[in-house]
């Protein structure tokens, strides 16, 4: 079977193509990096591709807020071709500064660009730690089928906290499925070092396993259509076992691979 091929979008700051471009290959697909500017200057065409990966970094130097800039690009150069995209239903992978971008360009949630948005952190500060997700299992996001297992990965950003509009917003969120991935409870959890025990409480009573404050302890969403997933940590950080923070103390688990596997397995029914 041919496998398919899997655009990893870069952007001027963006920093994690390569790692995103190695799970992709991990999990059976033939991954490219392209630049922006060359889909905009039409040396390559989206519709080429049956995947498409958004990854992190700091897209523009995240002048305006993160992702905002990155967003604006795809709005004014790509937006007919994304929107056939990702109206076929082909997989698309937002990660950290890709998953500000799906945000602030309207893709996710997918039914009202201004319904949501992702902020600075709650504590003020950049933060960068291990974290573990959760799978929603009454999700219909695609990237998540059959993971039944928490995933283990870092994040590494200043502004990941996920808020939505109103509580109109919120219940929608929920109800229809688009909540993809939360932050789990880890066994350490360390002091709250420089924040209000009040804002702690209030806002942010998970952390530090939920590093920057978000509404319901979200940590990924989807579209409607199950097509589309943006979220903040770095599951490109732990396809290998070694990866593991603990693995030389023997412990095993939590990979972020089976995410660009189903992704990868989705992506096949558009080869040819």
């Amino acid at each position: 079977m041919t496998a398919p091929r899997i655009l990893v979008l870069h952007a001027p700051g963006t920093n994690r193509d390569r790692e995103a471009a190695i799970a992709c290959e991990m999990a059976g697909g033939i991954a490219e990096i392209v630049h922006i500017n060359q889909l905009a200057a039409g040396e390559r065409e989206l519709a080429a591709y049956q995947m498409m990966v958004l990854p992190g970094g700091f897209s523009y130097g995240d002048d305006l807020g993160a992702g905002r800039l990155w967003a604006t690009d795809l709005e004014l150069h790509l937006r007919a071709q994304m929107d056939t995209f990702v109206a076929r239903g082909k997989p698309v992978l937002g990660i950290c500064n890709g998953f500000q971008a799906l945000v602030k360009a309207g893709y996710l949630p997918g039914w009202d660009g201004a319904s949501a948005t992702l902020t600075f952190n709650v504590s003020g500060r950049f933060e960068c730690r291990w974290v573990r997700l959760r799978p929603n299992q009454r999700s219909s996001c695609l990237f998540l089928r059959d993971l039944e297992d928490d995933i283990l990965c870092p994040v590494a950003h200043g502004e990941g906290r996920f808020i939505p509009r109103d509580a109109e917003t919120r219940d929608r969120l929920v109800a229809d499925g688009h909540v993809a991935l939360t932050y789990a409870s880890v066994s350490e959890v360390a002091a709250v070092p420089n924040m209000s025990v009040d804002v702690a409480i209030e806002e942010s009573a998970g952390y530090p396993a939920n590093p920057n404050g978000s509404w319901a302890d979200v940590a990924g969403i989807c579209n409607a259509q199950g097509n589309v997933l943006g979220l903040m940590p770095h599951p490109e950080d732990h396809i290998l076992a070694e990866q593991h923070p603990g693995w030389r103390r023997g412990e095993r688990g939590g990979l972020g691979l089976p995410l660009f596997a189903n992704g990868v397995r989705a992506a096949r029914a558009f080869v040819g």
